[in-house]
């Protein structure tokens, strides 16, 4: 799984970036990344990539990824790599370091548990 195939078409997007925008009610044990500001993080990044000229990257909402309790989370393919953002500040390192240098925003990557 995950390998590409001599005869696959090509990619249609460079990076696709799902950011999780799940809401659960206040109060609940996990959190939520919509409750931590995710939505508008997403904006934000998908602003800024049009601002950058990164037409080759699709920012979209995602329902759970399962990781709220360390959102907002954010999953990067076709490498699979998560990130926390907590900020604009984070989203422009995601932008600049993993999408643009094709390197990884290391401080910003959620461990494997």
């Amino acid at each position: 799984m995950g390998t590409r195939l001599p005869d696959d078409p090509p990619l249609h997007f460079e990076a696709h970036i799902f950011v999780c925008c799940n809401r659960r009610p206040d109060g609940h044990p996990r959190g939520s990344c919509a409750a931590k500001g995710s939505e508008r993080l997403r904006d934000y990044m998908k602003a800024r990539g049009k601002e950058l000229g990164l037409t080759a990257i699709r920012v979209n909402t995602a329902g759970c990824l399962d990781r709220c309790e360390k959102g907002p989370s954010l999953v990067i393919y076709p490498e699979g790599v998560w990130y926390q953002i907590n900020s604009t500040a984070d989203v422009d390192r995601v932008l600049d370091e993993h999408v643009r240098r094709g390197d990884r925003a290391r401080e910003l990557r959620m461990t494997a548990d």
